[in-house]
């Protein structure tokens, strides 16, 4: 009975009414474009929420999102399938260069090391982005060894910020990652069946993760940042979209501050309080 079941699920398909039910309703709330290309794609990643909740038809799915019952315990859910998370250590490594060599003496001579300098990894994913962040600004440590510094990691999959939190990753994804850093900031598994490795507790209690929409109209953050990533996250937006996101993270970036951008993303058209300085790299200026 059972397999019955799930060769109902594997052979369900998604229909053009419910799929603009649901893409309308992605991005109106969550911003995310799903254009009609990307239907089969979502119908994809939606199977598994049939098989997890014993569901046979994506009718019967769409309805229940839609339903009082699906809006408190499956949204978060879907847009977990939905959402995509690609991500990298030291991705991009001509930011975190940038972060060494400009950012950390700029901030050591103008401030004194008299606070920490604060760095919201914004789309942060399974926390590859604000580890690298953090390893990057201990390195700086030992020429700034008064340097403090705290992390913000957030995304809208609650999926990926567990894994963020726990900071452990197959030994695939630190391949390319220096030797003396491996050995520094990495601790590696036992299980040679299924290696993984995983952030060492110094690293780890610098960065702080919670869930956040991006396209909420303000963000239930209270203090200002020094630095913002947000990388490689605008492109899932539309154009009036993505500026709405930029303004809305700048309201908390200081005067001053740098904000990072992914290397297919830009300002370009946009009305924005930020200046450009290198390809991708802004500073705040109102």
């Amino acid at each position: 009975m059972e397999l019955e079941r799930l060769n109902e699920i594997f052979k369900a398909k998604l229909s053009d009414e419910d799929f603009v039910r649901l893409s309308e309703f992605i991005y109106k709330e969550y911003g995310i474009k799903m254009p009609p290309t990307k239907k089969s794609i979502l119908q994809g990643r939606l199977q598994k929420r049939l098989r997890e909740l014993n569901i046979t038809s994506f009718r019967d799915y769409v309805n229940y999102v839609f339903s009082k019952e699906g809006q408190n315990n499956e949204i978060i859910h879907m847009i977990d399938v939905v959402s995509t998370n690609k991500t990298d250590f030291f991705r991009e490594p001509v930011h975190f260069e940038f972060l060494a060599q400009e950012v950390v003496p700029q901030f050591a001579q103008e401030t004194r090391l008299r606070y920490p300098l604060n760095i919201w990894s914004a789309g942060c994913s399974s926390g590859e982005e604000p580890y690298t962040i953090a390893i990057t600004l201990m390195e700086c440590k030992e020429k700034y060894t008064a340097l403090d510094f705290q992390i913000l990691g957030t995304d809208i999959s609650t999926r990926v910020l567990k894994m963020a939190v726990n900071a452990i990753y197959k030994e695939n994804k630190i391949e390319g990652i220096p030797l003396q850093i491996l050995k520094k900031y990495f601790l590696r598994s036992k299980d040679r069946i299924n290696p993984t490795v995983r952030l060492i507790p110094e690293i780890r209690k610098k960065v702080s993760f919670m869930r956040i929409n991006l396209i909420e109209p303000c963000y239930p953050i209270s203090k200002m940042f020094d630095v913002i990533f947000c990388r490689n996250v605008l492109i899932y937006f539309d154009r009036l979209t993505q500026e709405k996101v930029i303004n809305k993270l700048c309201m908390h970036l200081k005067l001053g501050g740098y904000f990072f951008l992914g290397h297919s993303e830009s300002t370009t058209g946009m009305v924005v309080p930020l200046r450009q300085i290198k390809p991708t790299i802004f500073v705040k200026t109102q």
